[in-house]
């Protein structure tokens, strides 16, 4: 664990109201795929009730030797801030912190159910997989209201084509011209692509609302509760 501070390098959109942040790395850092880390503003122009620190999960993997952080911009001082950030701007850096990592275990399958912006320590997790050419077989269910508002789509693809142990699923609730899967994750949408539903660990990331229906979708379809592991993003 580290605490440093540290400067922003570069700021992108990536999706509709959507950012990523790449940082400078500190020195010696290591973190593994789906970790976190506290990024606190150095005396900010404007803040509010909910202070000036938050947690972001890191978005490259370990292999790819970028801290790199992504998040929904919503209207509340932070984000305001970070937002207007110019490059070269520095903050406090505490992590990584964090056990939502993907299973050692490389004979058990992960099954990713994942909404928005929760996408970004899966992101990690499964570039790490792909990099190091590991035996899980792992299936992503990616849930966005459109193609546009869906962060890291090309990275997924991209993956699915390096690495034959993966299979992604983009999921679309509200885009009318779209031919691949779309309405919300229901039990008969996860029997089409997981065959053996007691099997996998699950993993769970997004908003609150989603994270607690998936939970109780997968408890319903009989996936043991031992294996179903989770990560609400709420706030953002």
């Amino acid at each position: 664990m580290s605490a440093d501070t540290i400067k922003l390098l570069k700021k992108e959109t990536v999706a509709n109201d959507t950012m990523a942040f790449h940082w400078e790395m500190p020195d010696g850092f290591e973190f593994r795929a789906g970790q976190f880390g506290d990024f606190t503003l150095i005396d900010p122009g404007v803040t509010d009730e909910d202070g000036n620190t938050r947690a972001f999960s890191f978005v490259c993997a370990p292999s790819e030797n970028k801290l790199v952080t992504a998040t929904r911009m919503r209207d509340s001082a932070y984000k305001r801030v970070l937002k207007d950030m110019p490059e070269g701007t520095e903050v406090k850096f505490d992590g990584p912190h964090g056990n939502f990592t993907l299973h050692k275990t490389e004979s058990t399958p992960a099954v990713f159910l994942i909404g928005g912006i929760g996408i970004t320590p899966i992101r990690s997790m499964i570039a790490e997989a792909t990099k190091n050419q590991t035996s899980h077989d792992m299936t992503l269910l990616y849930s966005n209201h459109t193609p546009d508002d869906a962060p890291f789509m090309a990275d997924f693809e991209k993956f699915e084509d390096q690495n034959q142990n993966f299979k992604f699923v983009p999921v679309m609730t509200q885009s009318n011209d779209w031919s691949g899967e779309s309405g919300h994750i229901d039990a008969d949408m996860l029997k089409r692509h997981v065959s053996d539903i007691s099997k996998p660990i699950y993993y769970l990331a997004g908003p609150a609302g989603m994270v607690k229906a998936m939970y109780q979708l997968l408890v319903d379809a009989g996936a043991n509760e031992d294996n179903i592991r989770a990560e609400e993003f709420s706030g953002y």
